[in-house]
């Protein structure tokens, strides 16, 4: 059964390039189907990268990570904090990601996860 990563709400923005590392590794590992751009909040416009919604598990992809991107500059980081603690409050389990974590090994794990493994 062919494993499919479907569109909830997308911006202009494309996939980046670990986003879609992501989404290869996944599929490679015949992992279930996940929400792309989840809108988990019903009031604030936070989504998450990736969603697994049977499990309640976010997927967020870190990028920018060793080039002072948004993710680890002060205002962005502090925002971050925000939305990944709301989404914990909300019963959702959040698993963040970064370009180290994107292998076979890591993926496989995580694919375990969200079914109950």
């Amino acid at each position: 059964m062919a494993t499919r990563v479907r569109t909830v709400f997308r911006g202009a923005k494309p996939p980046s390039r670990l986003e879609t590392r992501f989404e290869l590794l996944w599929r490679a590992q015949n992992g279930p189907e996940l929400e792309k751009e989840f809108r988990f909040h019903p009031v604030r416009k936070w989504r998450a990268d990736f969603a697994h919604l049977e499990s309640r598990t976010l997927i967020e992809i870190e990028g920018g990570i060793y080039v002072n991107g948004r993710h680890n500059r002060g205002a962005g980081f502090a925002a971050d904090l925000e939305k990944y603690l709301e989404a914990s409050l909300a019963g959702w389990r959040v698993v963040r990601l970064g370009p180290n974590e994107l292998t076979t090994a890591h993926i496989e794990r995580l694919v375990s996860l969200v079914r109950g493994g």
